[in-house]
């Protein structure tokens, strides 16, 4: 009877303290390693804080569990799922993936998932490092987080740390990048050289942390992948009717109310502040960020553009159909009607320009349907126009930024979702085997999707390394200026294009028109 081969560990021993990893196709692998310290019991909804350490060697061999979330065993019928159990409070660790835990300083590159701040976990397989450890000779990690009502939810008159503010995501964030600062040099790592890249939301997350007091010399790169930066990020006072409602549907009265429940009822009642906040025609956001002042004192799309950003590269980019997503399945939305579609528009754009606008989006996809129409605007709104509008003003002030547009449409559910949200990810990450649960890419041409990931994964290594995404398997892709506004799109034929975007910029205007 055969046995299977005893694992073969590696140790390390940065300042936090011993750790046993686990060595796996050749790369040293520390799993659920600790970075804050777990936020139980009064320390529910306060700032993340240092971990106390531990005495002797810590295995760290297994995944840990991701941060409490919503959760569906039958999945869903884009992404097949994006987070599953073990689930608990105590989530604040790090996967660390690295060639040799020895004293090559490799770049480093910090990956932050995405999730609508609801969904995720950095430890999911599709999100790990192994593939840029090894082919780049990085060191990764990717971090869990305090995501939903946990990690969102602001809580302001109603909690009992006022002066701590109420972004405990961010808080986990800065802690973890600070930890990696300071121990990442035992893995193999160079502190100096850090990449922090994330997607939706954790992009999101990672233009939050880029110029931010405490995040002072600890980033030298961003990746930016479909940031929502459209989305209003509320101040305080409006954060609060949210809040309210939130606590109603709890049964509770304040943060010691709600301290006293399990994580399974604050995740249940956050089902019911979806219903509560949504608005048809909307991406759905049950929680947000909040501009509290304290941990966040602007919108995260004004930190690339402030003093404290000098100097970091950045690349930033969308996907054609980002709102393909959310809403190209949905049948109610299928039966919109033009009217419907033209009264959302007016939102926007104003009573007035609203059916130009329709017409305006009519012409750029011919045959559009309403539903298409407003797809295309909610991308625009959400995603394009604000990454567009960032690179411009970075380009504007002299600041080096990359932009990109993937655009290869997925054949699943009859090509229905195009080049949607999240649909980046695989090529990015070059590890399919790892996404064979998610049914947004059945049907990809083998040929197309493996030769479109090595040239997308390859120019992420390129400018985690140099800062430069150039690299001899692609066209060149110089930076982003006001004159060309050269963008790269990815698709079967990859190739940079003049104003890619233009007919979207043209639309909405170097200004955001009042509603």
């Amino acid at each position: 009877m055969s046995q299977s081969p005893v694992p073969e560990h590696v140790l390390v021993d940065p300042p936090a303290g011993s750790l046993r990893g686990v060595v796996e196709d050749g790369l040293a692998v520390f799993r659920a390693v600790p970075y804050a310290e777990p936020p139980v019991g009064d320390l529910r909804w306060r700032a993340a804080r240092p971990h106390p350490g531990w005495s002797g060697v810590r295995d760290a061999t297994a995944d840990g569990p991701s941060s409490p979330q919503m959760y569906r065993e039958e999945g869903d019928p884009v992404l097949g799922g994006h987070g599953s159990p073990p689930f608990d409070e105590d989530c604040l660790t790090l996967d660390i993936w690295t060639p040799a835990a020895d004293a090559a300083r490799r770049p480093v590159l910090v990956w932050i998932h995405g999730g609508g701040f609801v969904s995720g976990s950095g430890s999911l397989p599709c999100y790990s490092g192994a593939t840029f450890a090894r082919d780049g000779d990085l060191v990764v990690v990717s971090v869990n987080y305090r995501i939903g009502p946990l990690g969102y939810l602001y809580l302001g008159p109603y909690g009992d740390a006022p002066e701590e503010g109420g972004n405990h995501w961010l808080t986990d964030q800065l802690a973890a990048l600070r930890w990696v600062k300071e121990n990442i040099a035992s893995f193999g790592g160079d502190p100096d050289m850090i990449t922090v890249a994330g997607q939706s939301g954790g992009a999101v997350s990672t233009a939050a942390l880029v110029g931010h007091p405490r995040a002072s010399g600890l980033i030298r790169r961003v990746v930016l992948q479909s940031p929502p930066l459209g989305l209003e990020f509320p101040e305080p006072e409006a954060y609060l009717e949210r809040t309210a409602a939130y606590l109603e549907m709890c049964g509770a009265k304040d943060v010691h109310g709600l301290r006293a429940l399990p994580w399974q009822d604050l995740i249940a009642a956050g089902a019911g502040l979806f219903a509560h906040t949504m608005r048809w025609g909307y991406w759905p956001t049950p929680f947000l960020p909040v501009i509290d002042g304290i941990t966040l004192r602007h919108h995260p799309a004004e930190s690339l553009l402030r003093a404290e950003a000098a100097g970091i590269d950045v690349v930033v980019g969308w996907t054609r159909e980002e709102a393909n997503f959310g809403f190209a399945l949905d049948e109610g939305y299928a039966a919109a009607t033009r009217e419907e579609v033209t009264d959302r528009i007016a939102r926007t754009f104003g009573a007035p320009s609203a059916p130009g606008v329709y017409a305006a989006y009519e012409r750029t996809r011919p045959g559009s349907r309403p539903a298409d129409v407003l797809m295309d605007l909610i991308t625009d709104e959400l995603f394009r126009i604000p990454a567009v509008r960032l690179a411009e003003a970075m380009a504007e002030a002299g600041r080096p930024v990359r932009a990109y547009q993937f655009d290869l449409p997925t054949p699943a559910h009859e090509g229905r979702l195009g080049a949607a949200h999240c649909l980046e990810l695989p090529f990015v990450f070059d590890n399919f085997d790892q996404w064979a649960h998610a049914p947004f890419l059945a049907g990809l041409a083998p040929a197309v999707r493996d030769g479109l990931a090595h040239t997308m994964h390859r120019a992420w290594i390129a400018f985690v390394r140099t800062g430069d995404p150039n690299h001899p398997d692609m066209p060149a892709w110089p930076p982003y200026d006001t004159g060309t506004r050269t963008t790269m799109r990815f698709d079967s034929v990859v190739t940079a294009l003049g104003d890619l975007a233009g007919d979207s910029r043209l639309l909405f205007g170097p200004v955001q028109p009042s509603v």
